[in-house]
């Protein structure tokens, strides 16, 4: 995600929250610290935040988790960039304009992450759910005091329902799915994971069993959720959650990868001193988050890591920025089922129906041409294919992508092909190879 986004990326002044909150104060201590084993204090660190950065005023059960707002906002930012990153205009920017609906499971006693969510993009709405009544008693209490009743729609839901009910939601997709599901497939589980840590929690935790505890743990919960969105599919462009184990990730990823699921996404929280948290995204839509979004967690193997979708060019140290731009137009002009257009002077966003670029595709059109016959032009699924073509390239395509070109300081030139739409990832290599041939260092 974009660091330079997130407000807690320093560690929380206390002694400057204190003058702005005088309920915060009063729960400082002497020496500026906060006692994180006490729980009212923790609630009210999240009250005092959500307040003063959000606006957002909120009343904590003293018998339900305490979301921690730094953590939450990390999951929502992450949220926001994959969103922003696999849009259909290629540029890998916000759009103020576009309307968004994501869903919540399991929003818990305040509804955290939607208010979150619509404080910061005036266009989001949401659909949140939970199975436990006082949860969504005290939820939909805070998003009415909130005046948000008009984009964050809170329902109760059975623990027998479908975790993302769309039919019961009365719509016809989403943009995106969000969850922070239970740790823990029983109590047994849970104090022995407190038992067996060196020493105490770095924050008292306040939350019902209903929040923290699931039959099989948050492994089982989400290989629920990826078995409903094989039914799914496109309905939803990107389902998510959030993760308390490592291990749970990889297990997790796993699975994507045993039902051939080819576009994901994993990251990393960490907050300060604070716990380390993980998230998973999946979709079965083909386009591809930027590398940092998707590849945010280094310590995972290797081969549970999606393919990079950024790919650099070395060109030679005395190449011409205006030279590169006008061999690029040339060579990607003459590229049959290939159409692209410059989005600024010195990057092109493009749309391929195939490979056209090869030596097997340009003896194949070679072939095609010399051989054509009445029967082949009159084949009604070439010619089919021939028109979604003309009408809407980037709809069909097997390949988009980007080519960004930049002077750098130095007054060289660099290149770097993103890969924004596709699921094979050998024709995306395939094109970046024949971009080097013809513009890489010999």
């Amino acid at each position: 995600m974009n660091s330079s986004r997130n407000i807690y990326r320093r560690e929380i002044d206390f002694r400057a929250l204190a003058l702005q909150s005088p309920e915060f104060s009063r729960r400082l201590k002497a020496n500026d610290q906060l006692d994180f084993s006490d729980p009212d204090a923790v609630r009210q660190l999240t009250k005092s935040l959500l307040e003063r950065d959000f606006k957002i005023r909120v009343d904590l059960p003293g018998n339900r988790l305490c979301p921690p707002v730094p953590n939450r906002l990390n999951y929502i930012l992450w949220l926001q960039d994959l969103l922003d990153t696999t849009s259909e205009a290629g540029d890998d920017e916000y759009d103020p304009e576009k309307e968004v609906l994501g869903l919540d499971i399991g929003t818990g006693c305040c509804s955290i992450y939607p208010l979150l969510g619509c404080s910061m993009r005036s266009r989001w709405k949401f659909f949140a759910t939970d199975i436990d009544e006082d949860n969504i008693v005290s939820s939909r209490k805070t998003v009415s005091e909130n005046q948000k009743s008009d984009r964050i729609t809170v329902v109760k839901t059975d623990p027998d329902d479908l975790l993302i009910p769309l039919d019961k939601l009365g719509i016809d997709r989403l943009d995106f799915t969000m969850c922070n599901p239970p740790f823990y497939e029983s109590e047994q589980e849970l104090l022995s994971s407190a038992a067996a840590k060196s020493r105490p929690p770095y924050s008292a935790c306040t939350g019902a069993a209903v929040e923290m505890i699931t039959p099989g743990g948050e492994i089982t919960f989400v290989s629920n959720m990826i078995t409903q969105s094989l039914n799914l599919q496109t309905r939803v462009r990107w389902f998510t959650s959030m993760l308390g184990k490592l291990s749970s990730l990889s297990a997790i990823v796993q699975k994507l990868l045993d039902l051939d699921v080819e576009n994901w996404a994993v990251t990393e929280f960490v907050q300060g001193k604070g716990t380390k948290r993980w998230a998973v995204a999946w979709s079965w839509m083909d386009w591809r988050p930027r590398s940092d979004l998707s590849r945010g967690l280094s310590t995972l193997p290797k081969h549970l890591l999606p393919f990079p979708s950024h790919f650099n060019v070395e060109l030679p140290k005395d190449t011409k920025l205006e030279q590169v731009c006008s061999k690029l137009e040339s060579e990607l002009s003459v590229l049959r089922y290939l159409v692209h257009t410059w989005v600024t002077k010195e990057s092109c966003v493009g749309f391929a129906r195939e490979d056209v670029w090869s030596r097997k595709a340009r003896r194949k059109f070679s072939k095609e041409q010399h051989t054509k016959s009445a029967n082949e032009n009159d084949d009604p699924d070439v010619m089919d294919l021939e028109e979604q073509w003309k009408k809407a390239p980037k709809d069909v395509a097997a390949l988009g992508f980007r080519i960004d070109l930049r002077l750098e300081a130095d007054t060289s030139v660099s290149m770097v092909i993103r890969w924004l739409k596709g699921m094979d990832q050998v024709l995306f290599e395939s094109f970046c190879g024949m971009i080097k041939r013809k513009f890489g260092e010999e």
